[in-house]
């Protein structure tokens, strides 16, 4: 007799817009692997919490009257369930009902492998949103061939960190390992410090991009609000600190670059929020223990003019 199939947790967190989780509960509910679902509602109103437990009587709800970080919620959320896998999954991510038993495909075959990415597609399905992430030298974190077409989906540049934390899957002994997402940070790269964090500890990662999912993308936080980009500059800078990348060979291109992006936002935007946010993200990693990122999880090809357009959304085409 074959082993028995790896249980699974599909851990969802939200805040408010319960039309985007019912919706991504419905193609859960036509997956072809068993599994558990558990919705970490984050202080997002009364609706979410009613609506699931009139619903989806056989989906876990836990509720935050207080309005957490993403990390904070997905922790949770995972920290309840039992299943031997962790999967994370945006409200806003709709999965072909193969996703699942695709996406774990991997972690049951292989003991040393601790997390799997899986391709999201934008709406209308012929651009890709993500493959998993990627990282150049400095720390920066992308989306592995946004903007490309699906077809090149398979392809083996740029080099794989990890998943995207808007759906991958995590063995959960890697998990606790680790300690699950770093908490300090309340949205935005959470994911991507994870995928070092994995890979410094010696698991493996892959990607499988028949497992597909569509990802309508800052559906819950809209477009590059001040919001977003405050939060994700604090992320930026409290993983320079974390990781000592200012004490390393790339100082000075990532200072250059950090300048010229917080420049950029600064006149685009019309605010500071982001410079704001990387000097916030800076000092709460003060006196905090510092992190190794493993080499092989970064890819040295990323060059500086690459990922500048990376973090303009234009990806460079090979």
């Amino acid at each position: 007799m074959g082993a028995l199939p790896l249980t699974i947790d599909i851990v969802i967190p939200t805040s408010g817009r319960y039309d985007l989780t019912g919706e991504c509960l419905s193609h859960l509910a036509r997956q072809t692997h068993p599994h558990t679902v558990i919705v970490s509602d984050n202080g997002g109103g009364e609706e979410t919490a009613e609506r699931v437990g009139r619903e989806w009587p056989a989906v876990r709800l836990i509720r935050s009257e207080e309005r957490l970080s993403f990390a904070a919620a997905c922790n949770r959320g995972a920290n309840v369930g039992e299943g031997e896998v962790v999967v994370l999954l945006n409200n806003d991510v709709y999965c072909r009902p193969d996703w699942l038993e695709r996406l774990v495909a991997p972690l049951e075959a292989e003991p040393e492998t601790g997390s799997v990415a899986c391709l999201l597609v934008q709406p209308g399905e012929q651009l890709i949103d993500s493959v998993g992430l990627c990282a150049d030298s400095t720390l920066a974190g992308f989306p592995r061939l946004a903007g490309l077409p699906v077809a090149r989906a398979g392809e083996a540049r740029p080099r794989l960190a990890g998943p995207a934390g808007a759906a991958g899957a995590y063995r959960r002994t890697a998990w606790d390992h680790v300690g699950g997402l770093d908490e300090a940070i309340f949205a935005y790269s959470e994911d991507l410090d994870l995928a070092l964090r994995l890979r410094g500890a010696g698991w493996g990662t892959v990607v499988v991009p028949e497992a597909v999912g569509m990802h309508l993308g800052s559906a819950t936080h809209g477009h590059r609000t001040a919001w977003q980009r405050r939060h994700a500059g604090f992320a930026r800078g409290y993983l320079l600190r974390r990781y000592g990348v200012l004490r390393g060979r790339q100082a000075m291109r990532t200072l250059t670059t950090e300048a010229a992006v917080a420049l950029g936002d600064a006149v685009l935007s019309r605010d500071l929020a982001a410079l704001s946010g990387r000097v916030a993200g800076w000092r709460s990693a003060s006196g905090l223990a510092s992190r190794g990122a493993p080499a092989d999880a970064l890819d040295p090809e990323i060059g500086m003019r690459e990922s500048l357009a990376l973090r303009r959304g234009i990806y460079a085409p090979q």
